[in-house]
């Protein structure tokens, strides 16, 4: 069976959403939600247009940029961790070797 759909009410930025989501995510959605919202806050701080709706967008794209940069930020130690078990690997060989 599958999980139950559930609608919970977040403020982003002074509008009130509904948002579904399955199972008990209402304290995930409202913490995703007081992120949004934080980020919208602070790129209001930053430009002149009033408009949500830009707003918005400028807040998608400073948000997709952070998760850009941790995806790299990710990959890299992902790559030092492969190459540390090469390391610890051929080391192992070598010793069992002996």
């Amino acid at each position: 069976m599958g999980a139950r759909s559930t609608t919970t009410a977040v403020e982003i930025f002074g509008s009130v959403y509904y948002v579904r989501g399955s199972g008990n995510d209402g304290d995930s959605l409202r913490q995703l939600a007081g992120i949004v919202d934080g980020k919208m806050r602070e790129v209001a701080e930053q430009v002149s247009t009033v408009d949500t709706a830009k707003l918005a967008v400028l807040t998608a794209l400073n948000l997709a940029d952070e998760l850009n940069r941790c995806q790299k930020l990710q990959e890299g130690e992902r790559d030092e961790v492969r190459e540390k078990v090469r390391q610890l690997t051929t080391e192992l060989e070598q010793v069992l070797q002996e």
